[in-house]
């Protein structure tokens, strides 16, 4: 009941987060450079499908990792920022709890910016008028966009667990998100070698759980081997979050350091 509370008060605090609004804008970023690169005379033909695998390979590998551990470190670290941390532990709520209250808000701020690229996608469908637009392709895009958000958000929470342990750390983890997510490029391809690699590396095995192209004889997803992949994230995470020092409130390091202080003797 109170981990439910925790992750309420952390969404009902959001409309005071303008970083928020920043993952909307690099939502949109994605598209419109998606839209850009269908300018380009390579020989590809675009339709809404081509549109949509385009959309959801530009957020994984240059995009969403980046954006969603800026917005979940800076959610981690903000009352320690602003000094309202030691207000908050006033509570009788541990802080392992709380920062795991913060980390499931952040998966649902991943499905929404999900939904908000999805969206994007769709209007930029009609902006474009590509061929090939239907309600059940469209269904796809609305499920297949945000799902890979989440699955994303799962294969950077190493990396949140590990930037949201000092201030300002959120910024060093919103770079070595972007590399991360980089060398998802690098990890796939069509051999077999680099099919296995994409089915084990977390960003391209997210791709994976949602059929990303599957209808591509040349792609083969081992999802099995893609699941436990982010499964283990999760776990590095968890075990990283299990070893997190408790912060202590105010009031227990006033009268620690008032019981550490020596009285000078003498005159």
């Amino acid at each position: 009941m109170m981990l439910i509370r925790i992750i309420r008060t952390e969404l009902w605090k959001l409309k005071r987060y303008y970083i928020l609004w920043a993952g909307v804008l690099l939502m949109l970023l994605s598209v419109l450079l998606t839209l850009f690169t269908s300018t380009a005379i390579d020989g590809a033909v675009w339709d809404f499908r081509f549109l949509t695998e385009q959309v959801i390979k530009n957020n994984a590998t240059t995009i969403f990792p980046m954006c969603i551990t800026l917005i979940s470190g800076y959610m981690i670290v903000r009352e320690e920022m602003d000094d309202t941390l030691k207000n908050v532990l006033t509570i009788p709520v541990s802080y392992k709890s709380l920062l795991w209250g913060k980390m499931i808000a952040c998966g649902v701020i991943a499905v929404f910016l999900g939904l908000v690229s999805a969206a994007f996608t769709v209007g930029a469908e009609f902006v474009a008028g590509f061929p090939g637009f239907s309600g059940p392709l469209m269904v796809q895009a609305l499920v297949q966009i945000p799902l890979n958000c989440l699955f994303l958000y799962i294969a950077v929470l190493p990396v949140i667990a590990v930037s949201g342990q000092f201030s300002g750390g959120h910024l060093f983890g919103a770079v070595a998100a972007f590399a991360y997510g980089y060398g998802g490029m690098f990890a796939a391809g069509s051999n077999v070698w680099n099919q296995i690699l994409s089915d084990i590396y977390p960003i391209t095995a997210s791709l994976g759980l949602i059929n990303y192209r599957s209808y591509d004889s040349a792609v083969n997803w081992n999802r099995p081997l893609c699941a436990v992949s982010l499964c283990a994230m999760a776990g590095v995470a968890a075990v990283i979050t299990g070893y997190v020092k408790e912060r202590e409130t105010g009031a227990i390091s006033r009268k620690k350091r008032e019981k550490s202080r020596t009285v000078k003797k003498g005159w």
